[in-house]
């Protein structure tokens, strides 16, 4: 059994040499497919390079169509940047498309889709959608990138990033050097809370503070919502106004209710709190998980 085809959705330009898929929405659903991660694409000398495939084989096929349309190059390389499965279910078609394609992740993101989470999150997206994203194959990343190394394809540089825990304990953020832009996978992500389940806030403040000192790039290109020069910013924002006040309370002894109840009043919070997609179903568990995290680094 196999899941409906995706519709096509637009390239977009949003470098010299980077061009996007932009997904709208920000969680699965039978609606959109799986439709939720943004796909990137670095249009080198050499060919494409991509950045996240997408959730599903059907929406790895659909980019597919629309890179055949528009800039009618082969992809050369494939990026993972973490094992969340909307960013690497897509790999199976662009696998099957482009043989012998490498795909590259971090160590800890190869071991992880050859592992648990690689069939967790196909059931999952399965379950999520309705089954529409069934007959997608698990196609794990198997080249390994670690902080510092540099891809180097004709006429562009593609510079890796990795500070520790973040969003995982395995995020890649791939700086296109040429175009001072980066694609931060979802260490940040415009108006919506990073699933926080498997990372770490302090990790992220890190990871931003590293990036903005060491990836010269005006243009933040998230995995889910629009780039643009002020991502890490929202994000950095947001997650202070949930971070600080857990720590705060955890310094006076108070109890979760009440460090939750200063957080839904920090200015940082309640001007997001409107334009955040999903924010009423989610603060509750990323207050307790910023709580928990503050509590460990107490003792």
């Amino acid at each position: 059994m196999r899941g409906p085809a995706v519709k096509d959705h637009p390239l977009r330009q949003v470098s010299a040499h980077v061009w996007m898929i932009f997904s709208p929405d920000g969680f699965p659903t039978p609606e959109n497919q799986g439709m939720m991660c943004n796909i990137t694409f670095v249009n080198s000398t050499k060919g494409l390079i991509v950045v996240d495939s997408g959730a599903s084989v059907q929406i790895g096929e659909m980019a597919i169509r629309q890179l055949q349309k528009t800039l009618r190059k082969p992809v050369i390389a494939l990026i993972n940047t973490h094992y969340h499965g909307d960013h690497w279910l897509g790999n199976d078609a662009f696998a099957a498309a482009y043989k012998g394609l490498p795909i590259y992740a971090h160590p800890g993101t190869i071991k992880e889709i050859q592992g648990v989470q690689g069939n967790l999150w196909r059931t999952l997206m399965e379950q999520w959608t309705n089954q529409a994203t069934m007959g997608t194959r698990i196609v794990p990343p198997s080249l390994a990138l670690e902080h510092g190394n540099e891809l180097s394809f004709g006429d562009l540089t593609l510079r890796i990033h990795h500070y520790g825990k973040a969003h995982t304990p395995y995020d890649l953020c791939v700086e296109v050097v040429e175009d001072k832009l980066t694609c931060v996978g979802d260490v940040a992500m415009d108006r919506r809370i990073a699933n926080m389940d498997d990372g770490s806030y302090v990790g992220t403040f890190r990871t931003y503070d590293e990036l903005q000192k060491n990836a010269r790039s005006t243009i933040w290109l998230p995995g889910h919502g629009e780039p643009g020069a002020t991502v890490l910013q929202w994000n950095r924002e947001l997650f202070e106004g949930i971070y600080r006040p857990c720590e705060q309370a955890v310094k006076e002894g108070l109890p979760l209710e009440e460090a939750k109840a200063l957080v839904l009043k920090d200015p940082r919070v309640v001007s997001r709190t409107r334009d955040t997609k999903g924010f009423e179903a989610n603060i509750g568990k990323y207050v307790s998980l910023a709580y928990l995290e503050a509590e460990a680094a107490g003792f």
